[in-house]
């Protein structure tokens, strides 16, 4: 495990083989304390308002803070002003006391960063990856990224015997790495399947396997889930997704054609084609981690053959569009999936990433949008809107180890 004392306490799990929530706090009190003080941000929040916003006793709310603060997780931000008797304390979470590894693994880059406990991050490193060069090249490399960025911003890096387990002094303890790629993959076991175009990582262990060698927690998952659960929090800063189609917003921020959103599609494309979903506020990923294989949905029966075996999938048109420079036909394709997908699932919001899109966000958004805004007319409901999301697959990844610390169960 790494690092150690105080904080290390309250944020330990039950080791680097457990299951996927990996970060169990002390209770439920505790996490929803935290989440409160994580999104007040540097500003702070008092324990008034905590016990008002959680429903709390201002005792139990003393108790939980005093505790936080004894294990250096919270720190005072200073005093407010009150409307009656002595200013009230404001406190905040301390981002530094911990920090968490995301790492995205693509089909032809890895890319991995290091976030600290609010989910900002603090460090990234972006390499060439070839998925197909096998396992042992691939986990030999992206356990010496993980190991190398960790040392080079939190110090000084112990290796036990054989090159084994992660340590740092100063710094704050490392919690795990989160580790998000192409699917489909068992989720809860760590365990790849056949990813499409590279069979031979069908029923690797990739979890334990890193796990072993980095000597910390690993979860994964897919790609697209990661890129979900980080949406679904607020994503580093709380900025969750940026501009797109005319909308701007965070998904949890009730914009969105003057409705709630309680449930959203986040559509990737980039070297492939998938969907995270998430249902109200949690990431649904079906009892195989199945859901979301929103690429290879067939849309043309005598369509061109894909990776996957079948002929006509959505990613086989949309990315032979976007080869043949065809942009605003990839748009359209891709809008065609999210209508079949708006009808299915009744979901509130389409949010779009990647690297294609972002290299085209307006022809994407606005094609998309203009798929979705046809649909409408024929069925007379208000269009859903489509946005373009912030951030990336690997600080979703470091959320995959974050969120459950903040009492996020799908995490």
């Amino acid at each position: 495990m790494y690092g150690g004392g105080a904080a290390a306490s309250a944020l330990r799990g039950p080791g680097a083989t457990g299951g996927a929530n990996l970060l169990a706090v002390r209770g439920h009190n505790t996490a929803l304390v935290l989440d409160l003080l994580r999104r007040a941000g540097a500003e702070g929040i008092s324990r008034l308002e905590i016990a008002e916003r959680t429903g709390l006793t201002p005792q139990a709310v003393s108790k939980i803070t005093a505790r936080l603060r004894a294990e250096h997780l919270v720190t005072e931000a200073g005093h407010r002003a009150s409307t009656g008797g002595k200013p009230r304390t404001v406190l905040r979470l301390v981002p530094e006391a911990g920090h968490a590894v995301g790492v995205h693994v693509d089909r032809d880059e890895t890319r991995v960063v290091l976030a600290d406990l609010a989910g900002g991050t603090v460090a990234d490193l972006r390499t060439p990856l070839d998925l197909g060069a096998g396992a042992e090249a691939v986990v030999g490399r992206v356990t010496g990224e993980v190991k190398a960025l960790v040392e080079r911003v939190l110090g000084e890096r112990v290796l036990g015997e054989g090159g084994g387990d992660l340590r740092a002094a100063p710094a704050g303890p490392l919690l795990g790495v989160g580790v998000a790629l192409p699917g489909p993959l068992d989720h809860v076991h760590g365990v790849l399947h056949r990813v499409t175009g590279f069979p031979e990582w069908d029923g690797f262990p990739l979890r334990a396997e890193l796990a072993r060698r980095l000597g910390v927690p690993v979860v994964v998952d897919k790609d697209t889930n990661a890129a979900a659960l980080r949406l679904a929090v607020g994503g580093a800063g709380g900025d969750g997704a940026g501009d797109g189609a005319g909308n701007s917003g965070d998904p949890g921020d009730g914009e969105g054609g003057g409705r709630a959103v309680g449930s959203f599609a986040y559509l990737h494309v980039g070297t492939g084609l998938g969907a995270g979903l998430v249902i109200g506020g949690a990431v649904h990923r079906g009892a195989r981690t199945g859901a979301g294989e929103f690429g290879h949905q067939v849309v043309q029966l005598d369509g061109p053959p894909c990776g996957c075996g079948n002929r006509g999938c959505v990613e086989a048109l949309c990315l032979a569009a976007v080869a043949r420079g065809d942009l605003t036909e990839a748009a359209r394709v891709l809008g065609t999936g999210a209508g079949n997908l708006v009808a299915l699932l009744d979901i509130d919001l389409v949010l779009l990433g990647g690297r294609t899109v972002a290299a085209a966000p307006e022809v994407f958004a606005d094609g998309v949008a203009a798929v979705l805004a046809e649909r409408a007319r024929r069925t007379g409901e208000p269009p859903v809107p489509v946005r373009i999301a912030s951030g990336g697959v690997a600080e979703g990844a470091a959320q995959l180890v974050l969120a459950p610390l903040f009492g996020r169960t799908d995490g």
